[in-house]
């Protein structure tokens, strides 16, 4: 008589987890439906800023009329020249309109493989970047860009007429514009190389000395004057960056030492495992040394 075995296959496997977790594919098309929204966003933002295009042209043209003489206007030697510039206005201004739905799609899809804690850390990193990209923007417009226009302006003469043009000068401020603002997230990279300890204020202290060379360095190649009083005020907002860094390097480390983190839960459970089976051993041990006593004192 054949014995039925214990046991059922099942040919067809669930097609869910129970734990919630997604698969490669299920992954990708997460991703495909995020950048989609993202598309969507920054597109109604550009159509938006369209309404507002004139005012943003002279809020991004103001520190060169400023620099410029009364009456100064910009040319324009190439067709469509305008048009490219509107066109990249309203994409900064689309981008603009649209980064809070961009970063919650961006959050909405690293969220759930984040710990706890890392998503503590998260929010500080986004606050810190977003001071940050405020103020290198703010930088850049009223202090930076002015100063690099009036110094350009001073090599006019009556051989050679100052006449600039939309799209090398927006091109300037742009490229000016995004440089500083990387510039300003060294406390925002600071903060997640500290949490890694990759980093410590001790360290950064020690190398004090190459941050306030490399800091006049990088002024000397942003300023276009040789003034080096010019080059100190544009040298002491990246030094007082790198000071801000230390400290946050400071409050931002790990009070637990290197070696004496919190033991995992894999390692906790072998740990209790291994503690269990000694006392087991340790009970065995016991009966049968009761056992072999009562053998000796029986008669």
């Amino acid at each position: 008589m054949a014995v039925k075995p214990s046991y059922q296959f099942d040919p067809e496997p669930a097609q869910e987890t129970t734990d919630g977790r997604m698969g490669f594919l299920e992954h990708l098309d997460e991703l495909r439906r995020r950048i989609i929204l993202c598309c969507i966003a920054l597109a109604s933002g550009m159509f938006a800023a369209f309404f507002f295009v004139e005012r943003i042209a002279d809020f991004v043209l103001a520190p060169t009329f400023k620099a410029l003489p009364a009456g100064t206007n910009l040319i324009m030697t190439r067709p469509g020249e305008g048009l490219s510039f509107y066109l990249d206005l309203a994409l900064m201004g689309g981008f603009i309109f649209s980064a809070p739905v961009i970063t919650y799609q961006v959050w909405q899809f690293i969220a759930p493989g984040l710990y706890s804690r890392e998503r503590r850390l998260v929010l500080p990193l986004v606050l810190l970047a977003c001071l940050g990209t405020l103020a290198g923007a703010a930088f850049t417009h009223y202090v930076l860009f002015p100063s690099m226009m009036s110094f350009f302006h001073s090599f006019d003469s009556p051989r050679m007429q100052f006449m600039p043009r939309v799209e090398d000068t927006f091109e300037l401020y742009r490229n000016m514009l995004l440089g500083m603002v990387a510039v300003f997230q060294i406390p925002t990279l600071v903060l997640f190389l500290a949490r890694l300890r990759l980093v410590t204020a001790r360290f950064l202290w020690q190398q004090l000395r190459y941050a306030i060379l490399i800091s006049f360095v990088a002024a000397a190649l942003l300023t276009p004057s040789p003034d080096p009083w010019n080059q100190a005020m544009f040298a002491a907002p990246i030094i007082g960056l790198y000071f801000i860094s230390i400290g946050i390097a400071y409050l931002a480390a790990p009070r637990t030492p290197a070696g004496s983190e919190p033991m995992s839960a894999n390692l906790k459970l072998v740990f209790a495992a291994t503690v269990l089976e000694q006392a087991a051993r340790t009970r065995d041990t016991q009966r049968v040394s009761s056992s072999l006593r009562m053998l000796r004192r029986t008669p």
